[in-house]
C-alpha cells in the first residue's frame, strides 16, 4: 500500500493468544454516504464520497496486488475485494470474520486452518469456495511480485469448506499478515492471467459489498452489490473522486461535496470543526513515522551518514511545525511505537533515546570520526565524494512536504548537502515501489503485534525490484530475517519480548530506518447524512478512509434519511 495509505496498527500487541475470540461479522446490512453533486433523487440514499490520497489522474487498474494502482491509492480496493478477516485498528487482537468464519492453529503454530464462509458469491454470480482461497495463497507462493506481505508459505490446500496453510516455521505473531492483508481473488479468472503482478484487472470481479459502476481518470464510482453475502449495503453509491491537493480536499469537505477524508489539516479544530456541528475529526495513534534511507545507494548506505541524519534532524520541529502538534516526537531509536508497545521495549533498547531537537555538533563528530571532511562548499565529503542527497515526498501531502523540508534544512545546517524535492504522488509511489529514491518520509505498518511493525521494515523478502509494499530501504540481512522468523513463532507476550530485543537493538544501532514522530490516523468526516461513524467513544475501527479497514466503517454507517 503505497500512497497515503497508513497500513493499520492493531494497538498494543496482545499476541496471537488474544485473537481467539472472533466478533460477529459487522456485515453489510448498514452503510451509507453523503450528498454530492452526483447524488440522485431516486430514493437510493445519499452518495458517500471518500478521499484518502491526493491524485491528479488515475488509470483503470483494480489489481489488489498492485500497490500503486489507482484503486489502491484512492482506497477503493477493499470495497471490491476482501480478506479472510478484518482487524480493528485501535483495539488489540480484535478481529472481524469476513470470508473466513473461523480458524484454528495446529502443529505448534506452523499450520493454520480457516473455515470459509458459506453462501458467498463473486460479483459475477458464481460461488466463492475454499478452492478460490487456496488458489489465492498458492498464487502468492508462486509469484513474489504479488506476495506484498512477504508470507513464507510452504503449501495451501482446500478440503470441503476449509483451507489449510502451512509454513516452514511457527507464525502465531504473523496472523495479521496471513488473515487480513491478503485479498482473495477468483481462481476461474486469475488462473488465466499469467503473472498476476502484471495483470491490470480493469473490470474487477470480487466478493466485496460494492462493484465498479463507472471509471474515469478523475475518479471511481462503486455501486452496492445486491448479492453481497452480508446483505446489500444501505449506501447504494460510493464515490472516490481525485483531488490534486489537500487544500482541494479540505475545500470539498467544508462545502459538503466530500463526506470522508484522510488529510493532515493544520489547525483542524479551527479550520474544519469550528462553526459546524456536523464536521468531526478523530486522530487515534497508530504507528511510527520514519525517514527511509535507501540502503543500496550513496550516501544513505553509509552508517555514519544515517547516524548523522538522525542526530541532525529536529523532531520537535517536525512534530510542531510539520504535523501541527498532532504527532509527538519519537522517543526511542528502536522505532517501537510508544506507549502502545511499551511492554515490549527491552532494557537495552530503552537506553537508546533520541534527541527531540537537532544536534548538528554531534552529527559533525560522527562524520568526522568516520573520515568525512568538509569541502570548499562547506559540505561533508568522503574521498572527494560529497554527501549530497534528495529528500523526497509528495508535494500534495502538505505535512510530509513540510516535514521533508525541515529535514533538508536541518541537514544543510549539519554540513550535508540535502534538498527537498516535492514529487507527484504517482512519481513518489513509483520510486518507493522500486527503490528509486535516496531519503523519504513514510509511515510504518500498523499492527496487532510488534512483529508486523518490524517485518514491514526489515524483511528481506519485501525488498523486491518492483511493487514493494515494505522494506522500502532495501535491507538484506539474513540474521535479521532469522530473528523475525523467531519472533513470528513467539506465542506469548514474554516470548515476543525476548525475541524482539535483538531486533530493537539492531534498529537502534544500524538505523535501517530513522524514526521521527509517532503517527496518527487522519480522519475527517461529515455527519449530516450518516450516523455510525467510529470515534473515541465508539472505537470499532480507526476511522481511516484508507484500505482495507474502510470497508468496516462503510458497513457500519447508516443513512439519516
Amino acid at each position: 500500500m503505497l500512497s497515503r495509505i497508513n497500513k493499520r496498527r492493531l494497538g498494543a500487541a496482545c499476541g496471537a493468544l488474544a485473537m481467539a475470540s472472533l466478533l460477529a461479522a459487522c456485515g453489510g446490512s448498514s452503510s451509507s454516504g453523503s450528498k454530492s453533486a452526483s447524488a440522485t433523487a431516486s430514493g437510493s440514499g445519499a452518495v458517500l464520497t471518500v478521499e484518502s490520497s491526493q491524485q491528479n489522474t488515475i488509470t483503470q487498474v483494480f489489481n489488489p496486488y498492485i500497490t500503486s494502482s489507482g484503486a489502491a491509492l484512492l482506497g477503493a480496493t477493499s470495497l471490491i475485494y476482501e480478506p479472510l478477516m478484518q482487524a480493528n485498528a485501535v483495539k488489540p487482537g480484535e478481529y472481524y470474520p469476513y470470508l473466513a468464519s473461523g480458524y484454528k492453529w495446529s502443529n505448534g503454530g506452523d499450520t493454520i486452518t480457516f473455515t470459509i464462509r458459506s453462501g458467498v458469491k463473486w460479483s459475477n454470480g458464481t460461488p466463492l469456495t475454499a478452492k478460490d482461497v487456496a488458489f489465492t495463497y498458492s498464487m502468492l507462493k508462486q509469484y513474489a511480485d504479488v506476495n506484498t506481505v512477504g508470507l513464507s508459505l510452504s503449501s495451501a490446500s482446500s478440503s470441503g469448506n476449509t483451507v489449510t496453510l502451512t509454513f516452514p516455521s511457527p507464525q502465531y505473531s504473523n496472523f495479521e499478515n496471513i488473515a487480513s492483508e491478503v485479498y482473495i481473488v477468483p481462481e476461474s479468472l486469475w488462473s488465466k492471467v499469467g503473472d498476476p503482478g502484471k495483470y491490470p484487472d480493469a473490470n474487477p470481479v470480487g466478493s466485496g459489498p460494492y462493484v465498479m459502476k463507472s471509471f474515469t481518470s478523475q475518479g471511481i464510482t462503486l455501486a452496492a452489490n445486491p448479492h453481497y453475502w452480508g446483505g446489500e449495503p444501505a449506501v447504494k453509491t460510493v464515490e472516490f473522486p481525485t483531488y490534486a491537493s489537500s487544500n482541494a480536499a479540505l475545500s470539498a469537505l467544508q462545502t459538503g461535496q466530500l463526506t470522508w477524508g484522510g488529510n493532515f489539516i493544520t489547525g483542524v479544530q479551527k479550520v474544519f470543526e469550528a462553526g459546524n456541528v456536523n464536521h468531526k475529526a478523530w486522530f487515534p495513534p497508530v504507528n511510527t513515522v520514519t525517514l527511509e534511507p535507501n540502503l543500496q545507494r550513496w550516501p544513505t548506505n553509509q552508517l555514519a551518514v544515517r547516524k548523522a541524519i538522525s542526530l541532525a534532524i529536529d523532531r520537535s520541529a517536525i512534530s510542531d511545525q510539520g504535523e501541527g502538534g498532532l504527532e509527538p516526537p519519537v522517543q526511542n531509536a528502536s522505532g517501537l511505537t510508544l506507549p502502545v508497545f511499551q511492554q515490549f521495549l527491552s532494557p537495552a533498547a530503552a537506553a537508546d533515546k533520541l534527541n527531540a531537537t537537532a544536534d548538528s555538533a554531534a552529527a559533525d563528530k560522527v562524520l568526522e570520526a568516520a573520515g568525512y571532511t568538509k569541502d570548499s562548499a562547506g559540505f561533508y565529503a568522503l574521498g572527494g565524494k560529497e554527501v549530497k542527497l534528495s529528500v523526497t515526498d509528495p508535494a500534495s501531502y502538505s505535512d510530509y512536504a513540510a516535514d521533508a523540508a525541515i529535514v533538508a534544512k536541518n541537514l544543510q545546517a549539519a554540513g550535508i548537502n540535502a534538498t527537498f524535492v516535492g514529487q507527484s504522488v504517482d512519481a513518489w509511489s513509483s520510486d518507493i515501489a522500486d527503490g528509486g529514491f535516496q531519503l523519504t518520509m513514510h509511515w510504518s505498518q500498523t499492527s496487532v503485534a510488534p512483529y508486523q511493525l518490524y517485518n514491514d521494515w526489515l524483511n528481506s523478502a519485501l525488498a523486491t525490484k518492483s511493487n514493494r509494499a515494505g522494506n522500502y530501504e532495501g535491507l538484506k540481512d539474513p540474521a535479521i530475517d532469522a530473528a523475525l522468523k523467531q519472533l513470528a513463532g513467539a506465542a506469548t507476550t514474554t516470548a515476543q519480548a525476548a525475541a524482539l530485543a535483538p531486533i530493537e537493538q539492531y534498529v537502534a544501532t544500524n538505523l535501517p530506518i530513522i524514526p521521527t514522530v509517532y503517527g496518527v490516523v487522519f480522519d475527517e468526516y461529515n455527519t449530516t447524512d450518516f450516523s455510525g461513524w467510529p470515534n473515541a467513544s465508539n472505537e470499532y475501527e480507526s476511522g481511516s478512509p484508507n484500505a482495507p479497514t474502510n470497508e468496516v466503517v462503510v458497513l457500519h454507517l447508516k443513512p439519516k434519511s
